[in-house]
């Protein structure tokens, strides 16, 4: 056995180790899982190291020991203030070294870390131009809300820690601002670029706005730009929230209230507070309006004992809105909320309406700007005047005045030629001053038919020649507007259109109809872009200053008879019997009205753009 155990060498392996071999043995350990912890080369010998010798091999694995390591706080204070030693050395050839010390986690750090990380952060960016744009975008990546962080946002408004931390964020990036003139651009560029997408969670986009609000207060250089970049994906969202998804919703949510009212046993309850929307991206766009209202409103709101520089600034400002306004919002087609930045922020001061104004009816007059845009203008003005509880009715009847004029000239001036082409193509800006003119005068018509004054007013804009005239731009009007004008101008004895109504409608017969709307080259392709607000938590600056439609002191109850009559349909094939002449076997049943009264009272309207919200 003895022979056979020291050939096999058996008994050697059960020898205990000496004190010197058990040394070496922890050591040559120790030495194989060195490259894990190269902290204790350093990043000064790393990187002295790579430039003496050419070698990386120390710089790679410093890099991986930073990304993988839960580093403590006085590790990353003694790594940032030995990486400022060398910050000169630091050329784009440890880009990945300097990424991953950006990379750091370093917001909930002691005020010494995050001390040495922001010393660091700018001294690299200074002495290297090529790391403005990782630096920067570290930094904005703060900025976007995880989505599991729902929590600690409401209504896009941070907790107090979520709040500390950005501060550190805001703070530092303030520094660099300051210092590193040349990231302007940079951020301008990665706060566009790193925009969350429209369908991230509500607090994610909402968090990000915030944001981006927070430095346009603290740095107002970037606010025309920052500003116009929020419309521009403001919009988005508004048209991805369609209207009738979010009326649906709200209709199940007043049914619901409805329903409660009458189980409530304590009838002095206090009102209930508005509630989010269900639906993702109109909840998403009313917490995001509802921050750049509050936001538009402090820049822009007059404060008391206020300087000079304070006034010319909040002038300036609205100035710059009113740029982006005509850059951003008045050329989109389809929106249906955003708008309505520039109509509270109008309400603030009588200064801001006028201007507003104005700027629109110098583009309806240029013969230069697009049709389209002087047509959405036109749009602008008439669904403001309408809207605004705030504008005087001096300015109203000073509007009419200048639209009447204009249409009047048009008609003037116009040559044999275009007397004979009537299109809507070749004459869109006349229709569409002459549409404002008659949605405006229905809307309006108690403020402009209650003294003899206005009545006055009302028949020195040759309403009647306008109605009448070869262009017929009754035509081309949407039929609520028209039959709304038409009531009110026959009441009050200012024209009589209900001939040329009765006319087109015989045109109309032989219109290819679809989806029950008439064909784009019959009507004017029309938005009154005020029409009724109905995001619920944002409304709150908007409903204080908006008129909500009221039906005029016409014989009302046709109103029910002509809704009814224009909801029959002879067959679910056929189309919505809208026209006087389609209902000639029903005229028995109304035999006692005059035929003038049933045409009046058939094309009375009931809901339409701009008439469907009554009191």
């Amino acid at each position: 056995m003895s022979i056979y155990s020291s050939k096999t060498g058996v008994t050697s392996i059960l020898k205990s180790f000496s004190n010197a071999d058990r040394e070496r043995a922890k050591t040559a350990a120790l030495n194989k899982v060195r490259f894990s912890t190269p902290k204790e080369k350093g990043i000064v010998e790393s990187v002295r190291v790579a430039l003496e010798e050419h070698n990386f091999h120390l710089i790679q694995e410093f890099t991986y020991f930073i990304r993988e390591a839960d580093l403590c706080d006085e590790e990353i204070v003694t790594i940032m203030r030995d990486a400022r030693k060398i910050v000169h050395s630091l050329t784009p050839d440890f880009a990945d070294l300097v990424e991953a010390l950006l990379s750091l986690n370093w917001k909930k750090r002691s005020t010494d870390a995050i001390q040495a990380y922001s010393e660091f952060t700018v001294d690299v960016m200074v002495a290297h131009n090529a790391y403005i744009h990782i630096g920067i975008t570290k930094l904005i990546l703060n900025w976007i809300p995880n989505d599991q962080e729902s929590a600690e946002w409401t209504n896009g408004s941070p907790s107090q820690l979520v709040h500390a931390d950005l501060e550190t964020v805001h703070g530092l990036l303030n520094r660099i601002l300051t210092a590193v003139p040349m990231a302007f651009d940079v951020v301008i560029d990665t706060i566009a670029a790193k925009f969350p997408y429209f369908k991230k969670p509500a607090h994610v986009t909402a968090g990000y706005i915030h944001n981006v609000l927070w430095l346009m207060e603290s740095k107002p250089v970037y606010e025309e730009l920052l500003l116009q970049l929020v419309l521009q994906k403001l919009l988005i969202l508004d048209v991805n929230a369609p209207r009738d998804e979010i009326e649906e919703l709200r209709e199940e949510i007043d049914e619901e209230d409805a329903d409660a009212m009458f189980q409530m046993d304590d009838v002095n309850a206090s009102p209930k507070q508005p509630q989010a929307l269900d639906h993702p991206i109109g909840q998403m766009l009313d917490i995001c309006l509802l921050k750049l209202l509050k936001f538009l409103d402090d820049k822009c709101r007059p404060v008391l004992n206020s300087s000079d520089d304070q006034r010319v600034a909040k002038s300036r400002f609205f100035k710059t809105l009113i740029h982006i306004f005509d850059e951003v919002l008045l050329p989109s087609h389809n929106t249906h909320h955003v708008q309505f930045v520039i109509f509270h922020v109008c309400s603030i001061r009588p200064a801001y309406a006028e201007a507003f104004l104005s700027s629109l009816w110098l583009k309806v007059q240029n013969p230069n700007v697009s049709p389209i845009i002087r047509h959405v203008a036109v749009s602008y003005i008439a669904s403001f005047l309408a809207r605004a509880k705030f504008v005087p009715l001096s300015t109203i009847t000073y509007y009419l005045k200048e639209l009447s004029n204009w249409a009047n000239t048009y008609i003037n001036d116009s040559d044999e030629f275009s007397s004979k082409n009537c299109s809507l193509k070749a004459n869109m800006v006349f229709f569409s001053v002459c549409q404002a003119m008659f949605y405006l005068i229905a809307f309006r018509a108690r403020d402009l038919t209650n003294n003899e004054k206005n009545l006055t007013l009302l028949n020195s804009l040759q309403l009647s020649r306008l109605a009448m005239c070869h262009f017929n731009p009754l035509r081309y009007c949407l039929p609520p507007v028209a039959t709304a004008f038409a009531g009110v101008t026959r009441t009050y004895q200012l024209a009589y259109c209900h001939t040329v109504l009765e006319r087109n409608a015989r045109r109309k017969l032989a219109t290819i109809y679809g989806h029950e709307k008439l064909m784009p080259e019959e009507t004017l392709d029309t938005f009154f872009p005020f029409d009724p607000y109905i995001l619920p938590l944002s409304n709150k600056y908007i409903e204080p200053n908006y008129l909500v439609y009221k039906v005029h002191e016409l014989d009302e109850s046709a109103e029910c008879v002509a809704t009814e009559t224009m909801r029959r349909k002879r067959g679910d094939s056929e189309m919505v019997e809208e026209d006087d002449f389609i209902l000639a076997d029903k005229r028995q049943k109304l035999s006692e009205l005059s035929k003038s009264q049933l045409f009046d009272k058939q094309f009375y309207y009931g809901t339409s753009p701009g008439f469907n919200q009554q009191q």
